[in-house]
């Protein structure tokens, strides 16, 4: 599938990286269907909206920065999510300047299922997670 991005001028996504978003993206509820760009040998990605160009958000493996991240995804409410070999998970990073700033949001992240395209992003509710970890590994906090 060709897209129009506002960055990357016009790509070719291949449909298995075409996720849908029953509810958008909090704050982005209109947009429902983004592709998934991850960025060579690196732990980045892009979620690009499809309908979109100027719209894309930097995305991080939050694995490959906090190994002991974790979360429960309910399956009641999240049907169309919880197949456990077909989950990708990611989380958003807020750039800031200068870059050793960056932070990455632990609280919501993005949760895709790679057999069905179903994607949402998931608010982890009474959890001790927030929304501007550091994305530096040296600027960890104990208990994060």
């Amino acid at each position: 599938m060709i897209i129009n991005t506002l960055t990357w001028g016009n790509i070719d996504v291949a449909e298995e990286n075409i996720y849908q978003f029953a509810n958008g993206i909090p704050g982005f509820e209109e947009e429902q269907t983004f592709a998934w760009i991850d960025v060579e040998n690196s732990p980045f990605s892009y979620l690009q909206s499809v309908q979109e160009p100027g719209l894309s958000f930097l995305l991080v493996d939050p694995f490959s920065i906090y190994a002991d991240y974790e979360f429960e995804i309910k399956e009641e409410d999240y049907p169309e999510l919880t197949t456990e070999q077909a989950v990708r998970v990611a989380c958003m990073v807020t750039l800031n300047d200068p870059m050793d700033k960056s932070t990455l949001n632990l609280l919501a992240p993005i949760v895709c299922n790679t057999d069905t395209r179903q994607a949402a992003q998931i608010v982890l509710h009474q959890s001790s997670y927030h929304t501007k970890h550091p994305l530096q590994p040296s600027e960890q906090k104990e208990g994060v």
